[in-house]
């Protein structure tokens, strides 16, 4: 029903915020009303995403990136994923939610398989030259847009392993922007040459 937040399927709609306070909040969208607060001890809260069945969050910050179960009571994360010495800037989750992918001030991109069974390990790392601020996955789930502080954005191959630099503009390369909705979630545009 349209008058009561509830989507089509009679589900409440809801929003996720996390920030510099160490919580994650859950919102009912239609009225404001905060559900519920959730602790993310230890570090601020950089990114959030919601998995793919919408039944748990992600959340990254300083050396780490926890899980909450959004269908239970629990303020506390289920799943710790650790591992990275530096601050988590983004993650997210591949459509099926099979593997989860992150990126950060290590100035790596990683894959972290969800089906691996606990304790959760990184499957795969992208190093960078430069901390790492955009993370952001095709369409076709087989390629990660990698953007860092040094301007320089790289496609990595998550099939072959393969990555590349695309030119920046500094190297007077002829490149057309395309306004892409999965890319300029982090901020990114693509690159076709001209």
């Amino acid at each position: 029903m349209a008058g009561d937040g509830a989507d089509s399927s009679g589900s409440q709609v809801a929003l996720v915020t996390g920030g510099y306070d160490h919580t994650i909040k859950l919102w009912q969208a239609h009225s404001g009303v905060c559900l519920r607060t959730m602790q993310h001890p230890d570090s601020q809260v950089n990114d959030l995403e919601i998995n793919p069945n919408s039944q748990m969050v992600a959340a990254c910050g300083y050396q780490h990136i926890r899980m909450y179960d959004l269908a239970s009571a629990n303020p506390d994360p289920v799943m710790n994923f650790e591992g990275v010495i530096k601050n988590v800037s983004r993650v997210g989750f591949q459509e099926n939610g099979q593997w989860m992918y992150t990126g950060g001030e290590d100035c790596t991109a990683r894959i972290w398989d969800l089906r691996a069974g606990r304790p959760f390990q990184c499957q795969q790392i992208f190093q960078v030259p430069a901390p790492v601020n955009a993370v952001v996955l095709h369409p076709d789930q087989s390629q990660i847009m990698v953007g860092g502080q040094s301007g320089i954005i790289h496609i990595w191959d998550l099939k072959t392993d393969h990555n590349e630099q695309l030119p920046t503009i500094r190297q007077r390369s002829p490149l057309r922007m395309q306004r892409s909705t999965t890319l300029a979630k982090c901020g990114l545009v693509e690159l076709t040459r001209l």
